[in-house]
């Protein structure tokens, strides 16, 4: 076994502890046992927001993480954890008149904003497949399947292809389809695509249906014609209908992780039936790998990755939590699936740049960035499952378990 064997095991192993010692037993502290789900805020000052409404999102990431969790490191007690995540997404968040999750609501679980965003539905379906692998439970799989459809009825776009981003409760149009206020208001984004792309994948691996196979197939030929600049290789991020570009900016942590993403995608279709989609995974191949070199142009010399380039030029230099943890599966990937032996090294560089510079050591998680007592430790959007996934994905794809 020579010195870079040796790395690649103890890299792993400070993963398997970083998540069960460091990140799950955090969240699991924010269980909501009086009203249900997790507890919708924590400060970044560590002060607990118990009347902060639930948003989809963060819960359907908290489901994904412990089934996730329990399926993948074989340890059952993280069901108990996962299944009070779906229950109280089907319970609250789901619409049972219209279809859908809604966006938010209360702590109580009355509904606070009933918006279908197709993200979010993207991630409750995100949720329920990878419940249904841990469990095998027959509902989230039924629940999963009903969303996959609400996606393709009322988001996919049958004339230019892809997806809009938003629409009201009862799948009305609405004119504010933003995801925050941070976003353009475009009827299309990149960051949507990648996040109906990533469930669909997981949703293929325990359901291989028609429809999804060629809706993913489908996507994937979207990233590849539209939402991947031929040139520079980043991924433009705002369209309108017909995917002309509405902004000129770029984001290096969504470059690295759709570099991954789209091999996994790829990857499932190819294994499935090699004959019919073995050019496509060539060719996915080849592109992902000039979507992780672009988004490496971000890469500092501390093993960091920054966050983006504003549609004003104006660099973003901040280290943000999610942006960290993806550049480090982005390197694996390019280490094992494409080859490049200096990948592992960097990617260990940017977990060590997490450990000195993320972690919060005192109290648990993560930080939003180096030194942000400002920005949710829990919240909307602080969840936990980019550095979740980062610690399961390399112990998974890895077959090592300590």
């Amino acid at each position: 076994m020579d010195n870079q064997d040796l790395i690649d095991i103890f890299f792993r192993r400070e993963l398997y502890e970083e998540l069960t010692q460091n990140i799950l037993p955090y969240w699991i502290k924010l269980r909501d046992n009086e009203y249900g789900g997790y507890y919708g805020r924590v400060t970044g000052k560590e002060e607990l927001v118990k009347t902060a409404p639930k948003g989809a999102v963060l819960q359907s990431r908290i489901l994904w993480t412990f089934s996730a969790a329990a399926r993948i490191l074989r340890n059952k007690d993280y069901l108990a954890y996962a299944a009070y995540a779906k229950d109280f997404i089907l319970e609250k968040m789901y619409d049972n008149e219209f279809g859908g999750i809604f966006w938010s609501v209360d702590h109580k679980g009355n509904i606070e904003d009933p918006r279908k965003q197709y993200y979010a539905l993207g991630f409750a379906l995100y949720g329920l497949s990878e419940y249904h692998r841990a469990t095998g439970d027959p509902v989230a799989l039924e629940k999963a399947v009903a969303l996959l459809s609400d996606i393709e009825t009322h988001s996919y776009d049958q004339i230019y292809g892809g997806y809009i981003e938003a629409a009201a409760r009862d799948w009305s149009e609405i004119r504010d389809v933003r995801l925050s206020a941070k976003d353009a208001n475009e009827k299309k984004t990149m960051n949507t695509h990648l996040h109906i792309l990533e469930p669909y994948t997981n949703l293929f691996r325990v359901w291989k249906d028609p429809r999804l196979e060629q809706a993913l197939a489908r996507l994937i030929e979207v990233f590849l014609d539209k939402i991947v600049n031929p040139r520079t290789h980043h991924l433009s991020l705002f369209f309108d209908e017909e995917y002309h570009i509405k902004e000129s900016g770029l984001s290096y942590g969504h470059d690295i992780e759709a570099s991954w993403l789209l091999m996994e995608a790829a990857r499932e279709l190819a294994d499935y039936k090699p004959g019919v989609y073995g050019a496509l995974l060539s060719r996915v191949t080849e592109e992902s790998k000039n979507i992780a070199y672009a988004a490496l142009k971000g890469l500092q010399p501390d093993g960091s990755l920054i966050y983006e380039v504003e549609s004003s030029g104006r660099i973003d230099k901040t280290r943000h939590w999610w942006v960290q943890a993806e550049t480090v599966v982005g390197l694996y990937y390019l280490y094992t699936w494409h080859k490049v032996p200096h990948a592992m090294d960097m990617a260990i560089n940017c977990w060590n740049y997490i450990k000195e510079h993320i972690r919060d050591n005192k109290n648990g998680e993560w930080f939003w960035s180096p030194g942000n007592t400002t920005d949710d430790k829990a919240g909307f959007w602080k969840c936990p499952y980019h550095n979740s996934r980062m610690c399961l994905e390399i112990i998974e794809h890895s077959h090592l378990l300590p």
